[in-house]
Formats: structure tokens, sequence, C-alpha cells
């Protein structure tokens, strides 16, 4: 009986001790971020403290790592976990000394790919996010600009340009999504808010119905939408309930009306978002991340 006891009590201790994870990387650390927090999704009631510990190019910055890992192991009760892209064989060394769960993603995935195509990797940092191809970061910058020049129904209007038109309600996602579209993939990507003249009438404007075949709407809960809007507006009609649930209405009326492909963006990240877009809409990605 006191062994289960003692196991229950190491359970509950367990379940209430934030764990902490660490992304190491010899750039930016946005690869070693991205599949880290992929994998750590998976795992439900599980606290942790996330540290990103960016440009780890020499040994001196690989000990300071090693020391900042070990002092967590020394002050958590469960050991760190750590997440690594360093490429560079004597950084990666250095690290694996540290006290916790190394995850070293170039072990993974570059040894069976060498293997494969019988050759050895360049071993070379910075080649997925560094300016080896200016091409691609010029896409992005353009799509970047064009995105900020079309925003909300901006001066621009160059729709006959995009790729895209997102369209809906006032804070439905439409201007973070755009973003990302262009960071990431380097679309070009327009958006247009859906406000009183075209609740009332329930017609887009013609600038619109000259790009339908690019129109893609965005909606959300209206619950959601009363929270984002208290945020930044917390007085007057913007983000009542009735208001948000008038909006609401008429846009999915519209969306109905011109066969306008749309989601609901409640329970979306901007990433899910902007990869149901892509699909539904066949656009292809000017740049691959």
């Amino acid at each position: 009986m006191r062994g289960e006891l003692d196991c229950r009590d190491r359970t509950r201790l367990l379940d209430m001790t934030e764990r902490t994870v660490f992304f190491l990387s010899d750039q930016t650390g946005v690869t070693a971020e991205t599949l880290g927090h992929s994998l750590l999704t998976q795992f439900t009631g599980q606290e942790f403290r996330q540290v990103t510990l960016p440009f780890i190019d020499s040994d001196d910055k690989a000990n300071d790592a090693v020391a900042r890992i070990n002092a967590a192991a020394k002050a958590d009760t469960l050991r760190p976990i750590v997440f690594s892209t360093l490429v560079q064989d004597n950084l990666r060394g250095i690290v694996r000394e540290a006290e916790g769960l190394h995850l070293d993603i170039f072990d993974v995935f570059l040894q069976p790919l060498e293997a494969e195509f019988e050759q050895e990797s360049t071993h070379e940092p910075g080649r997925a996010h560094g300016m080896t191809d200016i091409e691609a970061y010029m896409r992005r910058i353009e799509a970047t600009n064009f995105a900020l020049a079309n925003d909300d129904g901006g001066i621009s209007r160059n729709y006959e340009m995009a790729d895209v038109i997102l369209i809906g309600v006032s804070r439905s996602g439409k201007t973070p999504t755009c973003l990302y579209l262009a960071l990431q993939y380097g679309v070009y990507a327009a958006n247009f808010p859906l406000t009183d003249e075209e609740f009332e009438s329930g017609e887009l404007p013609e600038v619109l119905l000259e790009q339908k075949h690019k129109l893609f709407g965005l909606t959300i809960a209206p619950e959601r939408l009363r929270h984002i809007r208290k945020e930044r507006r917390p007085l007057g009609t913007y983000s009542s309930a009735q208001q948000v649930r008038y909006e609401l209405r008429e846009s999915e009326k519209i969306f109905r009306r011109y066969g306008i492909p749309n989601v609901d963006t409640t329970e979306f990240s901007i990433e899910e978002i902007a990869s149901r877009i892509l699909d539904s809409t066949g656009v292809e990605r000017r740049v691959r991340a």
C-alpha cells in the first residue's frame, strides 16, 4: 500500500513540475524550435519552460550552453530535454556532455541520407536560413512589401498581382496570415475587410469581383472574436456580442452568395490557416521553406 501511495505522490509531483526544454542552434534556432514544438505538442499534461540558445558557433558558446543545461538539471527535479541542430562535430560533442535527454536532429536525419546518397553532407552551418539563395530572399521581401501595401483594402489594391485575396471581418486573422504567407512562402497575399458597406448591400465591390477566383474567406467563432476585439477596443459596439454575431452572419452570407471558399480560424494556428489556404486554392509556393 505504501509503495502505491509513493507512486501516486511521485506522479502528482511530476505532473506539477515544469521541465526545461533547450533548443540549440548554430544559427537562428528556427528549425530546432519548429521540430521541437511539433514533437512536444503530442504530449498533454506536461509543463515546459522553453529556452532557445541560437548562434552557438564556438567552443566557448557551446560550453556556456552546457553550463546552462546543467544548471537547469540541478535546479529541476526532471532532466532537461535538448533539441539540437548543431552541424559541426566538435560543437555537438561538447553539448552532448550536458546532463539532459539529447535529441540531435541532424543525427536522426543526416546519417540515413548520407547512406542513401552515398555522399557526405557539407556539415556547413546556416544553409537553411542563411543568405545562400538571394533570389528566394528577395522574393520573400517583395511579397512582404506587397502584403503590407495591400493590407485591409489599402490604397494600393494591386489585386491583379495577388496570388490570393483574403476577406473577412475585422480581427479574423487576415493580416497575420498574409504576412506569414509572404515571409514563409513568398506568396503575394492581399486582404480586404468586410464592413457595413458590404453587409448592407450584400455585395462585394467590383474591384474584388474582377478577381473573384482569388478570393478566400476567413471566419471565426463569435466568442473568440469578441475576446480579441475587447483587447483592442473594449468600449463601444465594436466588441459587443450583437455586433460580432451580426458581422459574422453577414460575412458568411457573402461567402455563400459568391461561392467563396473559407475556413474557420478559431482553432487553427497561423501556420495551419496558411496551409489550408494553399491546399484549397492551389496557389503555388514561390519559395520553399
